[in-house]
């Protein structure tokens, strides 16, 4: 249980209690402003049983608890961490370039901001490309589609990733941090100290605070489109959920990977969407437990099936 409680009491999970006491703070203040703009309520009686107690809401329940079980007991000893990654760097640096080492000096504050920028533009650049992957290379979509799976969305649908998937992120999550730490130890040394590192979650927490936690709900709370090309709004993401823009929107935090690849799309231009994941028959295989992790695996296996008929073919 303790495991469990961690992701609503560690800062650096999504569903960290602040998090989700801040994205409701938000979602009550854009409700308020639509009442009145518009004459229309977003919070009914009857969104308790339509969102929250629906068959696939309460999937995503269950699913989350034994999900971080997979994480904490299968996956976390497979994962290489950061550090060991960082270590690497620093060492071939120092053997390809070593009189460079440790020759820059500047202020603390400034360290710190050059290393928490660094790490924030490269973390978010190479989650746009691995989520883009995961919906155009067809073995790696068969394990995206389990998140895509989603009927409605509530906090805990973020957590609806299949193990195969949680394992590319964080091998992403490891490689990039590696990456940035190594070569700022190779050129800041001694100033990069423990509280630089600690520091440079101050990026992630401040969209985390921003209402996060709407990008999984029906609240479809949007930005004005000049800002949208820069940071990705929840609008936005709970358009990318569904079937006709799942091509659009792969972003993080920034919105800016999607206007220049051409995956961009504006929430503003379009309605607020009816339904999310898949046409009925394609989603009847993630209605259980056992479809969130088998049938990724029987899709990878029709797909080698299919390769292997049109070589014979040939």
């Amino acid at each position: 249980m303790t495991i469990i409680q961690d992701y609503f009491l560690n800062p650096s999970q999504r569903v960290y209690w602040l998090y989700l006491v801040s994205s409701l703070c938000l979602a009550c203040i854009y409700g308020i402003f639509v009442y009145f703009a518009r004459g229309q309520l977003i919070f009914k009686k009857q969104n308790l049983k339509t969102y929250w107690l629906h068959p696939s809401a309460i999937l995503d329940y269950i699913y989350f608890i034994l999900n971080t079980l997979i994480k904490m007991f299968i996956l976390a000893p497979l994962l290489i961490s950061a550090k060991v990654i960082a270590l690497w760097v620093l060492k071939v640096l120092i053997y390809i370039k070593p009189d460079m080492m440790w020759t820059f000096h500047f202020p603390k504050p400034v360290v710190i901001a050059i290393y928490s920028f660094s790490l924030f533009i490269v973390s978010d650049f190479t989650r746009y490309w691995l989520h883009r992957w995961l919906h155009t290379v067809p073995f790696l979509w068969a394990f995206h589609k389990v998140h895509h799976s989603c009927e409605v969305l509530n906090p805990l649908s973020f957590y609806r990733v299949h193990p195969v998937e949680n394992f590319l992120f964080g091998l992403r999550y490891s490689l990039s941090t590696g990456l940035v730490t190594g070569i700022c130890l190779w050129l800041f040394g001694s100033q990069l100290g423990i509280w630089t590192i600690i520091g440079s979650n101050a990026f992630i927490f401040l969209f985390l605070l921003l209402g996060a936690n709407l990008r999984h709900s029906h609240i479809y709370f949007y930005y004005p489109s000049f800002i949208e090309k820069f940071f990705i709004s929840p609008a936005q993401h709970q358009l990318h959920h569904t079937a006709e823009f799942s091509n659009k929107n792969y972003g993080g935090y920034l919105g800016i990977w999607d206007f220049i690849f051409g995956s961009w799309q504006t929430a503003s231009s379009v309605k607020k969407p009816e339904k999310y994941g898949f046409p009925t028959q394609m989603a009847k295989p993630y209605k259980t437990l056992g479809g969130l992790l088998l049938q990724p695996f029987i899709d990878i296996l029709k797909i080698r099936r299919k390769r292997d008929e049109k070589i014979n073919k040939k």
